[in-house]
């Protein structure tokens, strides 16, 4: 082979390139991003738009509807939009199809959506728009607290100083603080001294915008001088704006002092965050994108170090989520570090020569520094997926360049000197070692077909072992020749018959009695696998009846196999939802939070239990277009619940005993657990829930449909904190105006709005205004407001004052409205621009794939049953798994196909190809059995594991197969060519099924901080390989012996030349003849 003599011609070039691959690895490995991860990089556009005041539905019909109309009539290429209204705010989402330009989308909506702001409500701002991206989670949290400091301080501090400080951090995302107070100059006006004067909450506000002004004021020249002119325009100190003049009454100037007390204050409250019970401002460090976890926490802990923290402030550091990458990716580093120990002394073993084993393990690392090198070329992270794909790969490096020395050891036993072996021995393997290689890469063809996440977790993995086995195939063909015509001469003339070198020199005598007793033992497995090999092919109906009868079993338990997305980790994170009554203010809502968090640290063990995060209330805007938060009103929240790293005790219990009990001793709330963990996070897709059946369609009955149907769901075994999202019964107060009696007092339904809007809402919306702090130099809202204590009441609400006619003193509300109580909906969402309802339905104790299903036909129960119009569909994880699943098996049966064709071309037999595939059966047949007896379910890692298992089972196939044909070819029958094939090529197809398994073990054992992940994994592949070997070396060699009984089949070609031609002897005239050689 033209490759292996040019190295060992020009052994210098291929050493250097193998130092310049093994230093651009470590470089790359040094540089790459590290992450839980990949990237998940989804087209998807988020669009926020705020208007304080405005009710969920109202403000769904005014804004949100003709937002998405908009979007949906002039925007291109998207596949679904998707919205959820709370009050005051309304969330966008537009999912683009995957070939989309997420910069291109961002670019359309934005035009989209700055083209309708003035149709919106009265002084609508432009809406927030961004990328949402999956992996934007949280991977830290800051609680802000302090025994001496107000509320509104911490807000400060937390939006200003410690947010400013931390958005430095490249890749970090640092929405606005949760809880706390935000600072507002609050001018509170009351309701008596303002119907005293003649006064409206309209007047005191045109007033302040008429007093309160930042306008500029230029320059002038006077003399030889510039002198720049200032004004008093804003007041110094917030006491002077009560001096502010509203208008004249009866002769008598009214100032803001005599109807409005002005304070240093605050907003009411609508989000309320505590830590441990303490009343804290929570601020939440996000990565963007492709940023590296490990290093935006790493940078954060560095700016907190430096932060100049006032007296008095405590800041703790929760959920720290780069604990768990780091240690995560430790474990699968420590995983591979000892598969690759593992592999080696079981290479050391059996070549019983610790220069082959040197050369076998430097195979090793030089591989997987060149895929990461790769890797890092195409923009790709080190995280849990890459980094199993390489260790999954470990068993694979060792296989080429094992089977290569392995081969030149066997010629070296013939007599041959060394470099004549290492020409020989490689000339030999390099085709079925090239289909081997192939047939492993043409494997990972199905995760091509995948779409959604799981095209972007596992694409990466591919391409991890991928290019590993690549590099490993070049390496054995340049590197290993290199190494062995330099590392073996001391050997060259030692060999005992087996092929393997003696153990001499360096290693010690009790090493090569250890050696010698494993040699002893395989020629005594390989004795008495020939005899059993050789009952097999004079019996082969007793093989068919047993290979018949495993099949049935495995098809009889793969039904008990379970079907999981990804397998569940243990984070020690749990994140739990309550809902208190409807309609409860937030104050009572934190007294309920008090209540629970009392039950949950008598559930939880003290020694379990680490800390305790309540985030009450609807978050801020901006806030929504980076989480998955689901709190609708001031009567919810979520409970975040950090374990100790050393707990005792299985997240996953805590959950059930917590989902058990606190719903007995909280009748009246309601509980759901979200994901904790931000792996699970990202698998959902921002979704609270991995089911989610959405009810889609404008007819009112709907909602009663949604709860049906979260009734049966509750009673699928293993579903469960199934319910209905939306919330249709918040109490509300309509005020009826008598637009005609206005009108006889002298004012119109538009003043009436306006008073209405601003004493209950504020002046923040229609006529913002800003105070400028001269200490800190930062800008704070100036409101006008009735402050909610003043307005406590029906006859309070009712006493707010209109304007009265000419001078006179002004109306009340009273006069002209009445109050009729009634219910609003608390949250609309749509889907498409239709009106949807969302259950929600988790999984505890069964596999996602059983309920998903029981699910899917509760739903063709509801179909037939749904009003005109109305669709039924369901979405989340759930539905991703299946597609995912779909996916991957039609493509590894399509995959299968391209290699049975591939070797069709090299063997130029359809019936060759076909033996060697008579493996896979087993393959599969193992996979199953060994997922079943683990208790582990199919998974995606599983099916990679699969997917791998399949490529090396038909890599050893290959081999055995290969040497049949070439003995059928010299002449032996069918029979004992398979029992020659079967004894030459048991060393071979043993070393690399053990290297595999024994690389595998410390994957699929599943210890280490997420462990779990990649342990179906493993399990696959030993479970695949160890049936697949037995195929190999049993079945295989059976169906062989019975397809070629009839001896070697002669080329149409050959036969035709042969007959035309006598004198050739029947060679091919187109093949090249023997040349003799030289030594």
């Amino acid at each position: 082979m033209w490759v292996v003599r040019l190295a060992l011609q020009r052994p210098y070039t291929f050493v250097v390139l193998a130092l310049i691959a093994a230093l651009a690895g470590g470089l790359a490995a040094w540089r790459m991003p590290k992450d839980i991860f990949p990237e998940i990089n989804e087209p998807i556009v988020t669009v926020i738009w705020q208007y304080v005041g405005v009710p969920a539905e109202e403000y769904a019909k005014q804004t949100t509807l003709f937002s998405e109309q908009t979007i949906s009539s002039t925007v291109s290429n998207w596949r679904r939009i998707e919205s959820h209204t709370v009050y005051g705010k309304c969330v966008i989402k537009v999912y683009f199809h995957p070939n989309v330009r997420i910069d291109e989308a961002v670019a359309q909506v934005t035009a989209s959506s700055q083209t309708i702001t003035r149709r919106m409500l009265p002084g609508q701002t432009p809406p927030q728009i961004n990328r949402f991206n999956a992996s934007s989670v949280p991977i830290m949290q800051l609680s802000l607290g302090s025994d001496t400091l107000s509320e509104q301080q911490l807000y400060d501090i937390g939006n200003f100083a410690l947010r400013d400080r931390l958005a430095r951090v490249q890749g970090a995302t640092i929405p606005l603080p949760y809880g706390g107070r935000p600072r507002l100059i609050m001018i509170d006006a009351d309701a008596e001294r303002m119907q005293a004067r003649g006064i409206t909450a309209k007047d005191i506000n045109d007033a302040l915008n008429r007093q309160n002004v930042n306008l500029p004021t230029g320059s002038t020249q006077i003399g030889e001088r510039e002198y720049i002119l200032g004004l008093n325009n804003s007041p110094d100190k917030i006491d002077l704006m009560g001096d502010m003049p509203i208008k004249q009454v009866n002769g008598r100037m009214v100032h803001i002092r005599d109807v409005a007390d002005v304070r240093d204050g605050y907003n009411e409250q609508t989000s309320l965050v505590r830590h441990d019970g303490r009343k804290s401002a929570l601020l939440t460090v996000l990565k963007s994108g492709g940023a590296s976890t490990l290093d935006i926490v790493r940078h954060a802990r560095e700016e907190l170090a430096n932060f100049p923290a006032p007296d008095g402030l405590k800041i703790s550091v929760l959920f720290d989520q780069s604990v768990f990458v780091l240690n995560a990716i430790h474990a699968v580093i420590t995983e591979g570090l000892i598969a690759a120990g593992l592999t080696g002394l079981l290479i050391l073993l059996v070549l019983g020569s610790w220069r082959s084993t040197v050369i076998v393990v430097t195979v090793i690392p030089l591989a997987i520094l060149f895929s990461v090198a790769v890797l890092f070329g195409m923009d790709h992270s080190l995280n849990l997926m890459t980094l199993g794909g390489l260790a999954l790969a470990v068993g694979i490096l060792v296989d080429d360049a094992t089977v290569t020395l392995e081969n030149i050891h066997r010629h070296l036993a013939m007599g041959k000197p060394l470099l004549r072996a290492i020409l020989d021995a490689s000339e030999q393997i390099v085709l079925p070692a090239l289909v081997a290689m192939l047939c492993i890469c043409i494997v990972f063809l199905p995760v091509g077909l995948l779409v959604g996440p799981a095209k972007y977790l596992f694409v990466p993995m591919a391409l991890a072992v991928v290019f590993a086995v690549v590099a490993s195939y070049a390496l054995a063909r340049t590197l290993v020749p290199v190494m062995a015509r330099y590392m073996l001469r001391e050997h060259a003339t030692s060999h005992h018959p087996s092929g393997l070198s003696r153990a001499r020199g360096g290693v010690t005598a009790w090493f090569a009695g250890v050696h010698g007793a494993v040699e002893r033992g395989f020629e005594a497995l390989r004795e008495r696998y020939l005899a059993a090999l050789g009952s097999a092919l004079r019996s082969p109906g007793t093989v068919f009846v047993m290979f018949g009868l495993l099949l049935a079993g495995t098809v009889m338990i793969i039904r008990f196999v379970g079907q999981d997305f990804f397998p569940q980790v243990d984070a020690g994170q749990i994140r739990m939802h309550v809902n208190a009554p409807i309609g409860t203010r937030i104050e009572e809502t934190g007294a309920v939070f008090s209540r629970v968090e009392d039950e949950i640290r008598r559930i939880i063990k003290p020694r379990d239990l680490d800390v305790i995060i309540d985030n009450i209330g609807i978050p801020p805007s901006t806030n929504l277009a980076y989480s998955d938060n689901v709190t609708i009103t001031s009567s919810d929240g979520e409970m975040l619940i950090s374990l100790k790293p050393d707990h005792k005790v299985r997240t996953a219990e805590y959950v059930r005993m917590l989902r058990e009990q606190l719903p007995q001793k909280f009748p009246d709330c309601s509980f759901y657990f979200q994901p904790g963990d931000m792996m699970n996070q990202i698998l959902n897709f921002g979704l609270p829930a991995p089911i989610d059946v959405k009810v889609i369609g404008e007819d009112k009955a709907n909602y009663g449909l949604a709860h049906d149907i979260a009734e049966r769901i509750r009673h699928v075994p293993g579903a469960v904190d199934a319910h209905v999202h939306q919330l249709m019964n918040q109490p509300a107060l309509r005020v009826n105006v008598d637009r005609v009696r206005a009108a006889e007092l002298g004012f119109t339904q538009r003043e009436v709005a306006e008073n209405f809007l601003i004493s209950l809402s504020s002046s923040v919306v229609i006529t913002p205004n800003y105070w400028n702090d001269p200490k800190s130099g930062r800008n704070y809202q100036v409101v006008v407001v009735q402050p909610h204590h003043m307005l406590d009441s029906v006859d309070t609400v009712l006493a707010i004052p209109l304007p009265g006619r000419g001078t006179g003193s002004a109306q009340t509300l009273g006069n002209v409205a009445t109050l009729q109580r009634s219910t609003v909906p608390a949250i609309v969402n749509h889907v498409d621009v239709r009106t949807a309802f969302d259950v929600y339905a988790n999984v505890q104790g069964r596999d996602l794939g059983a309920v998903g299903n029981d699910v899917r036909r509760v739903i063709e129960e509801f179909k037939p049953k749904a009003p005109k119009g109305t669709s039924i569909e369901i979405f989340g994880q759930s539905e991703s798994m299946n597609d995912a699943f779909t996916r991957m098996l039609f493509g590894l049966v399509a995959a299968t196909l391209l290699v049975y064709l591939m070797m069709v071309i090299n063997f130029q037999s359809w019936l060759d190809p076909f033996v060697i595939i008579m493996a896979l059966p087993g393959a599969f047949c193992g996979i199953v059995w060994m997922l079943f007896l683990t208790g582990t379910t199919f998974s995606v890692p599983s099916l990679m594991g699969t997917i791998m298992s399949v490529g090396v089972a038909t890599a050893n196939s290959i081999l055995l197969v290969s040497f049949a044909k070439e003995q059928l070819a010299a002449g032996s029958d069918a029979i004992s060519a398979a029992l020659e094939a079967g004894s030459t090529r048991l060393r071979p197809v043993l070393m690399t099924a053990l290297a595999m398994i024994v690389g595998m073990l410390p994957m699929a054992s599943g210890l280490g901080e997420g462990g779990e992940q990649n342990a179906p994994l493993g399990r696959a592949v030993i479970g695949g390989l160890i049936v697949a070997t037995i195929a190999t070396l049993f079945f295989v060699p059976v169906v062989f012996s019975l397809l070629r009984r009839k001896g070697a089949p002669q080329r149409v070609f050959e036969r035709d030349w042969a007959e035309s031609n006598p004198a050739s002897g029947g060679r091919d005239p187109l093949r090249p003849q023997p040349q003799g050689r030289k030594e």
